[in-house]
């Protein structure tokens, strides 16, 4: 069973900066494609940004030239760092994984609890 367990979030003020891990068990080269999404109460859940097996990245316009996706292969790690940070980036983050390389598309199979950040 895939679990994806998401940590780092917290509160910073406007300018700041976070990362966040996600810790995966199983085989990470099996995951075609990890992202990270967000999503405020009310809202759809977002894409934020993508990163597939071969390493290639994909982020939403809102957040490129300021988040940086990674991942840590030896430590089945995903990452995502986060320099200059807004209030509108407010959310609840989720990490996502999916055999296929689904890139920000929203039916990623494999869902982590969440963690919340909060930009003031």
């Amino acid at each position: 069973d895939v679990q994806l367990v998401e940590s780092g979030g917290g509160s910073v003020e406007t300018g700041g900066s976070l990362r966040l891990s996600c810790a995966a068990s199983g085989n990470f080269n099996n995951y075609g494609c990890m992202a990270w999404f967000r999503q405020v109460p009310g809202k759809e859940r977002e894409g934020v940004a993508a990163i597939d097996k071969h390493g290639i990245t994909n982020y939403a316009d809102p957040v490129k030239g300021r988040f940086t996706i990674s991942k840590d292969t030896a430590k089945n790690t995903l990452y995502l760092q986060m320099n200059n940070l807004k209030p509108e980036d407010t959310a609840m983050y989720y990490c996502a994984a999916d055999t296929v390389n689904l890139q920000l598309a929203r039916h990623y199979r494999y869902w982590g609890q969440g963690t919340q950040v909060t930009v003031s």
